[in-house]
């Protein structure tokens, strides 16, 4: 089986890998993360900071608008947000914990910790893709090809160019 990568909007797309993160924050280093739990003084890895919740919701916004959800899919809509808010939860965990533990992570944890990474957004992709689905099912034709628009915009890409 062969998949293929879309280019997505940097909104999306960074809403997509923040969301995919945030729920399975966790995996990254369950030793340290669920068994230590935090440092005295430290809060939770895995709360957003307001700032980055606030990015977020305002992504999820901007997507809900640049795609026109009308009133009558504002019940598919629902579960395509919460799984962006989700995912983009999970990855502000990873980057917390990353950010946490990089002065004293070996080559070996590093690793781990990228394939942790690369895992929990690939699974974020196929959550926002089942919940993504009955959303774009019920568009209009303009829906969708607007939809099919931003989600390949020229300007967006998953992966950033050197």
């Amino acid at each position: 089986m062969t998949l293929a990568l879309l280019p997505l909007p940097r909104q999306i797309a960074s809403a997509f890998a923040v969301a995919a993160t945030v729920a399975l924050g966790t995996a990254v280093f369950p030793a340290l993360s669920i068994a230590a739990g935090p440092a005295p003084g430290q809060s939770q890895p895995h709360v957003m900071t307001v700032a980055a919740q606030k990015s977020v919701d305002g992504r999820i916004n901007s997507l809900h608008q640049r795609l026109g959800i009308t009133p009558g899919q504002e019940s598919l809509w629902q579960p395509v947000a919460q799984v962006m808010r989700d995912n983009a939860n999970a990855m502000e965990t990873l980057r917390k914990i990353r950010s946490d533990h990089a002065s004293s992570m070996s080559a070996m944890d590093d690793l781990h910790s990228y394939g942790d990474v690369a895992n929990v957004h690939a699974d974020g992709v196929k959550k926002l893709t089942t919940a993504f689905q009955p959303l774009y099912d019920s568009m209009s034709n303009t829906q969708k090809q607007n939809a099919d628009a931003i989600f390949r915009g020229n300007d967006h890409h998953l992966i950033k160019k050197q």
